[in-house]
């Protein structure tokens, strides 16, 4: 059976446009508060990305840090945030949700109870962000073994060998880094440039979903709509921190970014 990430790839191409991505942070600003946005969004967002909040993140930039800072300080952890994407399924079902975080909390936490725990919440995709291939080979085939999505992970910088054997071990999705920065930073490459990069490694296997994320905002969407699929994430953080800071209700707010970006793309 296919699964939903699938599946909404499909439904974004029969529409001739890419899937939109969108990522917030869990518990930002509160528990109560990550759920409403992530309900309200996935009204327009094809797959909603739902990202651990960690301490010392890696790729992320300075709003998804803020999202993340937030939320610690709310005193989230790892069971809250299998309850936000357990409550999300329990009224979106069909609507596909991808965890992202870091592989230290997964060790610690024990890999096989965090996939069981995956798993009770109708997890359909994980992307570990300092797991790289072919160190996830194993935990990417437990991922298989339980229908979750292991999303491998690749950069520019790539080699063309290492590209081909990450794409064939692939699950459904293939996370294309369009730069060489953290979340959110500007656009340093052309979206012509990156999209001539992108074809190149779609060209490899057609039938793999590809997206593209890193840097991208209401300005520069259109201009990728090629892709599989695109990933916001950092624009989203910051239309939080931003109605937190003028007091007005980050769930419209934010809802009306994503609403936008999908009319961009359509």
């Amino acid at each position: 059976m296919s699964s939903l990430i699938n599946q909404a790839f499909q439904n974004a191409k029969s529409e001739n446009r890419p899937a939109l991505l969108t990522y917030i942070v869990a518990g930002d600003n509160t528990k109560k508060k990550s759920l409403e946005i992530l309900k309200s969004i996935s009204n327009y967002a094809d797959i909603c990305e739902l990202g651990f909040p960690h301490n010392t993140p890696i790729a992320d930039g300075g709003q998804i840090q803020t999202s993340a800072y937030r939320a610690i300080k709310n005193g989230i952890k790892i069971n809250d945030v299998f309850s936000i994407a357990k409550d999300f399924k329990i009224k979106k079902i069909n609507k596909p949700i991808i965890l992202m975080g870091y592989y230290n909390m997964i060790f610690q936490f024990n890999e096989n109870r965090f996939l069981e725990k995956c798993k009770i919440s109708k997890i359909d995709g994980l992307i570990v962000v300092d797991l790289p291939y072919p160190e996830n080979r194993s935990f990417a085939a437990k991922c298989k073994k339980k229908g979750i999505n292991f999303i491998q992970l690749i950069s520019p910088t790539t080699s063309q060998i290492r590209l081909k054997k990450i794409i064939k071990d692939s699950h459904d999705m293939v996370y294309y880094i369009s730069m060489l920065s953290t979340t959110g930073g500007k656009l340093k490459v052309s979206p012509k440039k990156i999209l001539e990069k992108y074809s190149k490694i779609k060209n490899l296997n057609k039938s793999k979903n590809i997206v593209i994320g890193f840097g991208i905002t209401e300005k520069t969407i259109k201009s990728l709509r090629k892709a599989d699929g695109l990933v916001v994430g950092s624009a989203i953080c910051k239309e939080i921190s931003n109605s937190i800071k003028n007091r007005q209700n980050p769930v419209t707010n934010v809802t009306s970014i994503v609403k936008r970006l999908k009319n961009k793309i359509t």
